[in-house]
């Protein structure tokens, strides 16, 4: 891809051209506060189909749509339950997407055939910019799954989404850089298509978040009596570098090192990162897997935090990390 494409100064202006590229059908590359989508008109399916190519993604695999404002997920999703509904208004702009029944406007090309859409509002200044140019001139929604090829670590920089997909794009495409992305794990996935809302794939919104919202317990989302919806990152590999994951081992000479500062590094071992807390570990994760392809590692061994809140989201992408591509 050419230079030209990557814009560094999000101003208006840039946001209304970016929104235009949109609408005539080619792909955006944008931050939102969890990681870089890759984002096309969810209404064009030449457009979506776009997405798919330059990911390698699974043509059933269902895409997320960004919208501007809770009000519009009126517009791509019917029989909104109550508590979808508290927790938009709770949560939204932010790291949830939620699943609806999907209306009319919500094509299989979007939904991977299923009955349901998967819904959310970034919190994003760069995102927001975006999606309400795109309104602006008619646009009903993005769809924007992560900006990296299918099954990759994804991306939380502008830069790693040049590296990534820059030979995949076309000239008309474009990335938007704003900056590293603050939470740096996909959105919490909500099921809300039954009676009680079901996390689908951790993230930021936890379940106690979530149960404070609605007043109502979170359903288990390992339920064989309900068919299972298929969503974005939840495949059993996943998230992967090209180097090999190895979870709460020792490491040993030459293998890369991601733990809490509090692990020292041992003899030898390439230290990646060394976050304080567990909202760093998970802001620096993407970036640190990247890096060990980066430096051509083999292994990279990572200790998992421990507890809850993000640190579920965590394990939930390091399992499917450590499980390859």
């Amino acid at each position: 891809m050419s230079q030209s494409q990557f814009v560094s100064r999000c101003t208006a202006d840039a946001m209304v051209l970016a929104a235009q590229k949109l609408k005539d059908g080619h792909l955006v590359a944008f931050p939102t506060e969890t990681v870089y989508g890759l984002g096309a008109d969810a209404t064009n399916k030449t457009a979506v189909a776009q997405i798919y190519a330059a990911k390698g993604r699974p043509a059933d695999h269902p895409l997320i749509v960004h919208v501007h404002t809770m009000q519009a997920m009126g517009d791509w999703a019917e029989d909104i339950p109550t508590y979808a509904i508290d927790l938009a208004r709770d949560f939204w702009p932010g790291p949830m997407t939620l699943i609806l029944n999907r209306s009319s406007l919500a094509q299989d090309f979007i939904t991977g055939g299923q009955k349901s859409v998967g819904i959310r509002v970034p919190d994003h200044v760069v995102a927001l910019a975006l999606l309400n140019a795109f309104y602006a001139i008619g646009g009903k929604g993005v769809a924007a799954p992560s900006a990296n090829r299918f099954g990759h670590v994804s991306p939380t920089t502008a830069q790693a989404v040049k590296d990534e997909l820059g030979n995949y794009l076309q000239e008309q495409d474009q990335i938007l850089d704003g900056g590293p992305c603050t939470v740096g794990v996909e959105s919490t996935i909500i099921d809300c298509t039954g009676d009680m809302p079901k996390i689908l794939r951790p993230g930021a919104i936890t379940a106690e978040m979530i149960s404070t919202s609605t007043g109502l317990d979170v359903a288990d989302s390992v339920d064989s009596n309900t068919e299972k919806i298929r969503v974005s990152g939840s495949l059993e590999a996943h998230y992967a570098p090209a180097a090999l994951v190895l979870l709460d081992l020792q490491p040993t000479t030459g293998q890369g090192f991601i733990a809490l500062a509090t692990t020292p590094t041992p003899k030898d071992v390439v230290r990646l990162a060394s976050p304080n807390n567990d909202v760093e570990f998970a802001q620096t994760l993407y970036a640190s897997l990247r890096k060990a392809d980066e430096l051509g590692l083999s292994y990279v061994v990572i200790e998992q935090p421990t507890g809850s809140g993000i640190a579920v989201a965590i394990r939930d992408r390091l399992m499917r990390a450590a499980n390859g591509r």
